[in-house]
């Protein structure tokens, strides 16, 4: 799929030897060429419609404990060895001079499938997925004030090198099409939102699963619009596999992420081996997931994406990591070093984060509740991962009496401490419902899915209108 030409191994070789001609220990190269397009369309209107390409690099050099980043743009390799030079002379000069080793380019196996690259699909078919969105939506109930439909595409081509021989190269591609509609009733002015986000190619976007999307968004803003106020206390909740995993994204996830439990800012620092969670709940974070928001062929260090077991019938097993921090902490690479773009350096994060499936019915489940809360969707959240405290906005929720739906609820959050909370819940389904965002860490932003069953916790605070 990639269209420009990549770095190749020899000038991937001749800036990396460049880059530790003062004496640095360890060399990287990040390259990366990104293409993007955006088309907004608001009320009936293209209101925006962006396209660029960006191409840069990043060069990393270590020496002992410091480590110096050097980014620009880069149009050919002159410039590639003007940037390797920036980094070092990054570098205090002297000591002994590190030698590069021969790089061996080495192709991994993509685990998404592109059957049409999006960039061969003309603009027109594109605004057209947007106006039928917007004919759904509105077309479902006459309370539709607003709806607004986002088509974003994002083709990556990057390559990483570094002194070790180490030279991948990977395409990503990433599309996202984004249906928010807003209701009025009264006085009361409710939205909903749904969204398509994957690493197919543009087969992904049929005209059905647009529709969907655009129906699925405007029946949640109907649906708040004339809903009761949630009633604040604490309840029996029931998380539905459809809320996606932001629940597992927000409150344990960030806090398995390596770098923090190396400084001690997590709530599980040091507790690999340890129970941390109900025997029933087992979390993964998996990059090679088919086709999903945060999947990738490698990670932005080059080590392959893979199948991680975070925490395992809730025994703590590894942390996410990175190059840095898995040597630090005497763990395997996971391969979960992300960057933004060219412009940052890699940080430990998520990719597709999941809470295994279960061995209970999700209907026996729900059954189970006599007296409780439902939640079909969630927004949102905070998290604060040094105590584990997290808030969640609850988007579709409803109330269970006699272990049935009834009367749905609107303006709910979820109040609690993530550890307490994987400790209590008491049955998992056996579906797997995902979720897909984009996650914010140190001013970087990453693409990111969530997946979780069908969840039962015995008893957790649901913020809302005081009784």
């Amino acid at each position: 799929m990639t269209r420009q030409p990549s770095v190749s191994a020899r000038d991937a070789q001749h800036a990396l030897r460049t880059a530790l001609s003062r004496g640095g220990d360890w060399a990287e190269l990040y390259w990366e060429r990104h293409e993007t397009l955006q088309l907004v369309l608001d009320d009936g209107r293209i209101e925006d419609a962006i396209s660029g390409v960006d191409q840069g690099a990043g060069i990393r050099v270590t020496k002992g404990e410091r480590t110096t980043y050097a980014n620009s743009n880069v149009a050919d390799v002159d410039d590639l060895i003007a940037l390797a030079g920036r980094a070092a002379r990054g570098v205090a000069e002297g000591g002994e001079l590190h030698e590069t080793s021969d790089p061996a380019p080495d192709e991994l196996a993509r685990p998404s499938t592109v059957a049409i690259d999006p960039r061969d699909v003309a603009v027109e078919r594109k605004v057209g997925l947007l106006r039928r969105a917007n004919e759904v939506a509105r077309a479902l109930d006459p309370r539709v004030q607003q709806v607004t439909a986002t088509y974003a595409e994002s083709v990556q081509d990057v390559l990483v090198a570094n002194s070790d021989g180490l030279h991948r190269a990977d395409t990503r591609v990433r599309l996202n099409v984004a249906v928010h509609v807003v209701a009025k009733q009264a006085d009361v002015l409710e939205s909903g939102f749904e969204a398509l986000r994957g690493t197919a190619g543009f087969e992904m976007l049929t005209d059905e699963a647009v529709e969907q999307a655009a129906r699925d968004a405007a029946r949640r803003a109907i649906l708040n619009v004339g809903a009761q106020p949630a009633p604040a206390g604490t309840y029996t909740v029931v998380l539905s596999s459809e809320a996606g995993g932001t629940l597992i994204h927000e409150s344990v996830g960030h806090g398995l992420e390596a770098d923090l439990n190396l400084k001690g800012l997590s709530v599980y620092s040091g507790r690999i081996g340890q129970k941390v969670a109900s025997e029933l709940i087992t979390v993964i974070d998996d990059g090679t997931d088919p086709n999903k928001r945060g999947t990738a062929a490698m990670d932005d260090e080059g080590t392959p994406t893979q199948r991680t077991v975070l925490i395992e019938k809730g025994i703590l097993r590894t942390y996410l990591s990175d190059r840095k921090h898995a040597e630090k902490l005497g763990i395997k690479r996971s391969g979960n070093a992300r960057r933004e773009s060219f412009r940052y350096l890699p940080i430990c994060r998520m990719t597709n984060t999941m809470i295994a499936r279960g061995t209970s019915d999700p209907e026996k489940i729900l059954r189970s509740v006599k007296d409780g809360v439902f939640v079909k969707k969630m927004g949102g959240g905070q998290v604060d991962v040094v105590s584990g405290n997290f808030a969640f906005e609850i988007t579709e929720c409803y109330r269970i009496r006699d272990g049935k739906l009834a009367e749905p609820l609107r303006g709910a959050t979820l109040v609690g401490q993530g550890p307490k909370l994987m400790s209590e819940i008491d049955m998992v389904g056996t579906d797997l419902g995902y979720s897909t965002g984009t996650c914010g860490k140190d001013g970087q932003g990453a693409p990111v899915a969530d997946a979780q069953p069908t969840l039962r916790i015995p008893a957790v605070v649901v913020g809302g209108k005081l009784k």
